[in-house]
């Protein structure tokens, strides 16, 4: 019988102290063969991230906290309470991990090559022309297109996906014996979500490693794992291999969860309904400089001459690879993103206006951007996250009773998008990743806009939440008569939103059309590719 890599026993996680203490896993018991890959799956808040941290230590140490029980052994060492330099000699070296949330994790202030050079000449000892070739290498194994001139990118400057493929290669730059693997197709389109997935698979085979996968994906559990744990409130509820799982849930929340997927349609539109965003010819190029000088050489044509238009109570879905331009649009259209071209709101042209006459009709267009944490301000609460764009807004004078108007609209918010009261004086480091991107949707609809941009709304929910949202998001539209810019690679999720869609590839628009059609029947092979992926 083969030994396991990686044994945990009777995991226990509190945080807090006293009366004040909370357990975010409890008893939770797993093994890890080298070369096997154990799926953790879970609604958002079930303890699979605080699981996977619990290995590598990583937990904020002493507010969290282990019992006495608690026991995590990789190759025979005892992680619970190791000390530190023993822990350094073990992350990113012989275990390493890529987090849900690349844009975090990643050093704003450092270039690519910088950031996975460091890991290299750590544990590695590779530095110079040496090391800058294992990071094309690294790079190009991820899917990284045109890495040479990657390399000296910052993260904002890279899509949500590619930052998520940089911080893959970096934790495979020392062929680790255990990878764990927090939400690593999140931010990736289809296509790319099959080649990732097609990679982990060889290297496992070519290195032995094994594969700690944490996912609210169950087609990635399916096509990846080997055995699949499932997690509800901090305990592992079934636990058995993948085949089984599917042909034969026991546990009713493991039904659930199989049974869960985002369906249905959008409300038909009116003939009548007004138009609330017209986009002609926008264009948002990025210069490529070289030299002392900064001489462009060249651009990065993110959106180059794309027209479209969106009414009232109608979604536009857009679609394509990531680095495509979803992103890029759709910020170009609220004016967050300098570009060239005509805008026009509510018939009112507002590409050339200056920031203080653009001001009146940033109420009326919000956004729910792709990475939620990078976009919650860490200093305040929940109920001060959804309540700024009110005080901003709506209140600027307020009194008592205005108080009492605002608390009552942020604790609607707060229901609407399905979190508990009791949170509303939480912080964002104290919620999981789904729960915070609902706090993302509720400070966007609190102010009841016109118009949201809503980029990747659903990539950090779960499968049964993900149904919740985009049931929410259409009876909210149809309540309120919104406008969508819907960005997403998860076509299911589209297709259950979208009233029209349009396909980006390389900043240009390939296909568009009425969303079923583009879906049922496309036209253009790269189209077809993505359904193909997504679908089959």
């Amino acid at each position: 019988m083969t030994k396991p890599i990686l044994e945990v026993k009777d995991l226990d996680v509190f945080f807090g102290t006293g009366d004040a203490q909370v357990a975010a896993v409890r008893g939770a018991s797993f093994s890890i063969n080298p070369a096997e890959t154990v799926a953790l799956v879970g609604e958002s808040g079930s303890g699979k991230s605080v699981s996977a941290l619990s290995i590598l230590q990583l937990l904020p140490y002493p507010s969290a906290s282990h019992s006495t029980r608690s026991s995590i052994i990789f190759k025979n060492q005892q992680l619970v309470s190791s000390d530190t330099k023993t822990l350094m000699g073990i992350r990113g070296n012989k275990i390493s991990m890529i987090f849900q949330e690349p844009m975090t994790s990643l050093n704003p202030l450092h270039v690519i090559e910088k950031q996975i050079s460091e890991t290299l000449a750590l544990h590695s000892g590779l530095t110079g022309p040496e090391a800058r070739r294992k990071c094309i290498e690294l790079l190009e194994l991820v899917g990284l297109q045109k890495p040479e001139t990657r390399l000296q990118s910052y993260p904002h400057q890279l899509s949500g996906g590619q930052r998520q493929r940089v911080m893959i290669a970096a934790a495979l730059a020392n062929k680790p014996d255990l990878l764990i693997a927090d939400e690593p197709t999140t931010a990736l389109d289809v296509t790319v979500q099959a080649q990732i997935l097609d990679l982990l698979k060889d290297l496992k085979k070519e290195l032995g490693m094994a594969l700690l996968l944490i996912t609210h994906d169950l087609g990635v559990v399916k096509k990846i794992a080997d055995e699949v744990c499932v997690m509800s409130e901090g305990q592992i509820v079934e636990s058995k291999s993948t085949d089984k799982l599917f042909a034969n849930p026991e546990h009713p929340y493991t039904r659930k969860l199989i049974g869960s997927e985002p369906s249905g349609a959008p409300t038909p539109i009116s003939d009548s309904a007004e138009k609330i965003l017209e986009v002609d010819d926008l264009k948002v190029w990025f210069p490529i400089q070289k030299g002392i000088l900064k001489r462009t050489i060249g651009h990065i044509k993110a959106v180059d001459g794309i027209s479209f238009s969106i009414r009232s109570g109608e979604t536009l879905g857009v679609v394509g690879e990531s680095g495509s331009g979803k992103t890029t649009l759709g910020l170009a259209a609220l004016r967050l993103q300098a570009s060239r071209g005509k805008i026009v709101f509510i018939g009112n042209p507002i590409n050339g206006l200056k920031n203080k006459n653009l001001r009146p009709f940033r109420s009326q267009m919000q956004i729910v951007f792709q990475d939620p944490f990078g976009s919650l301000s860490p200093r305040m609460s929940m109920a001060e996250i959804i309540g700024e764009g009110l005080r901003v807004h709506s209140y600027k004078q307020t009194g008592p009773r205005q108080e009492v108007e605002i608390n009552e609209r942020i604790d609607e918010c707060i229901k609407e998008v399905g979190l508990d009261l009791s949170m509303r004086n939480r912080y964002p480091h104290e919620f999981s990743g789904g729960q915070r991107q609902r706090i993302s949707i509720a400070r966007a609809m609190v102010l009841r806009p016109k118009l949201i941009v809503l980029d990747e709304p659903t990539s950090a929910l779960d499968l049964s939440v993900q149904g919740q949202i985009v049931e929410l998001l259409r009876t909210l539209q149809e309540k309120y008569q919104l406008a969508f810019l819907f960005v997403s690679h998860d076509l299911k999720v589209v297709r259950a939103m979208s009233h029209r869609i349009i396909v980006m590839k390389d900043g240009l628009v390939i296909e568009e059309g009425e969303a079923e059609q583009i879906i049922t029947n496309p036209q253009a092979p790269y189209t077809k590719t993505l359904m193909a992926a997504a679908f089959n």
